[in-house]
Formats: C-alpha cells, structure tokens, sequence
C-alpha cells in the first residue's frame, strides 16, 4: 500500500473532495483524521471508512479557529502518535461573493477566516511535529482561479486561493530542509455536491464552463485526490514547492 501506516489529516472530511480523500487515503493504507466543523459529518465518514476496513478517528474542529485546529492536531498525536501529511482541504465559496466592488466586507472576511487563516492555522500545529519526526507533507488545496482572471468573478476565493499558493511557496523553503514538504493543487471545476446543485440550477452556467474546457466535462473527486495520495506518498519525496493544475486543460485555452 503507497500510504501504508501513514496518519493523515484531512480537513473538510465531510464534503464531496474530502470524504472522498479519506477513503482513498484509507484505503491506500493511511491512519485518517477526519476534520469537519461539523460533528456529525466527521464522524459519520469515520465511520464509513471503518467499515470498509480502514483506519479512521473523527474530531469537530473549525479550522479557523486556532484553539479548534490545536486541538485536530492533538488528537492525531493522542490517538496515532505522529502526523505524516496534513491535507488541508476544508474550504468554502459563498454565493455571495462576486467582485469586490459587490462583495460585502462580512463575506470577504469569512472567506479568507476558513481558506487561508484555516491554512495557516493547520501548518501552524502539525509542522512542528513533522520537523520533531524528520518527515511529512502538506497538501494545500489552491485552485486554478488563483492562476486566471475570470469574467465571473468570485473575488474573496480567487484572492484566498492565491494567497495559498504564496504561503505553500514560502512554506516549501523553510522547511524542506527539516525534511517537511510542501506542495499545493490547484483543481479545476469538480463535479462535488456544492457545484453541482448551484449548475443544476443554471444550464446556461454550466454550458458556458464546459464549452471552455477541452475536455468537455468537469472533474471528478477522485482525480484530485489521486494527485493527493501521490503527495503524501514517498513516491513524491522530491516534489516540493509544486503546484499541480489539474483542469483539463481549462488554463491552457485561449480562443
């Protein structure tokens, strides 16, 4: 297994991307944290991923709060006794973030609290056991609007995705050489619950996505986290400071 007895946090556990990250952690043979603001739906993926035969232990934590993702870090080392990888995937898009001469200041905060606070806050308590061990990876989850502008704007989540991508830089410089890596995705449109139900709603939405990615469709959960297992795995212990687009070709296309 490419993730034999390796404790894995993942933030946002409850959600399309993440509850699909802790089976395919699970089942690659990682020990997962499963992190959700919401107690019920932590435990409920734990639960799921235990039943498939895995290994699994759930917390409620708002990863924007500091004493709230001390304590997802602590209970990792309480119940497995180190942490391998930290994937922070927890994050949110309001319907009510547009530009920013429309967005209003409550929104704008909310959003950078959970994207990047959130970030922040999760590298800030597991890095320094990764450095006490000599090894880990953080995964942060950017997205490919942090690399394009867009006509639609959603200025809160662009601006949080980017300043993702800056901090996994600065992170990959300082503590590579501890033995810690740090690398960043950048997905493009995947086809989780939250995108789906606001397309589903908005044909013209949809059809006007689709017809700018060369591939015709939106992406899957599973090849995002595929590219995640590959980053906690020692298959990448040479990747550090990357951010891997994974789109479909979406910010390659110019016409």
């Amino acid at each position: 297994m490419r993730l034999a007895d390796k404790v894995t946090i993942i933030t946002g556990a409850g959600g399309g991307m993440g509850r699909t990250a802790a089976r395919m952690f699970a089942a690659e043979g990682a020990r997962v944290v499963c992190v959700d603001v919401s107690d019920e739906m932590a435990e409920s993926v734990a639960a799921e991923v235990t039943a498939a035969g895995g290994q699994a232990t759930a917390v409620a934590a708002d990863v924007s709060q500091d004493d709230q993702a001390r304590k997802m870090v602590d209970h990792a080392i309480a119940t497995y006794g180190r942490v391998d990888a930290l994937y922070n995937n927890a994050g949110i898009m309001p319907a009510a973030d547009h530009s920013v001469i429309d967005t209003d200041v409550e929104t704008w905060d909310k959003v950078m609290a959970v994207n990047v606070r959130g970030v922040y806050l999760g590298c800030k308590y597991a890095i320094p056991k990764m450095v006490e061990q000599g090894s880990g990876s953080i995964i942060n989850v950017a997205s490919f609007v942090a690399i394009l502008g867009c006509s639609v704007p959603q200025d809160a989540y662009t601006a949080s995705k980017g300043a993702v991508l800056a901090l996994t830089r600065s992170l990959a410089v300082q503590f590579a050489p501890h033995g810690v890596r740090s690398n960043s995705i950048s997905p493009g449109p995947i086809e989780t619950p939250l995108l789906l139900d606001w397309l589903v709603k908005d044909e013209d939405a949809k059809q006007l996505r689709l017809a700018r990615n060369p591939t015709g469709r939106f992406g899957k959960p599973e090849e995002i986290v595929h590219v995640a297992v590959y980053l906690a795995s020692d298959e990448s212990r040479w990747t550090n400071g990357s951010n891997l687009v994974i789109d479909g070709g979406i910010t390659v296309n110019y016409f």
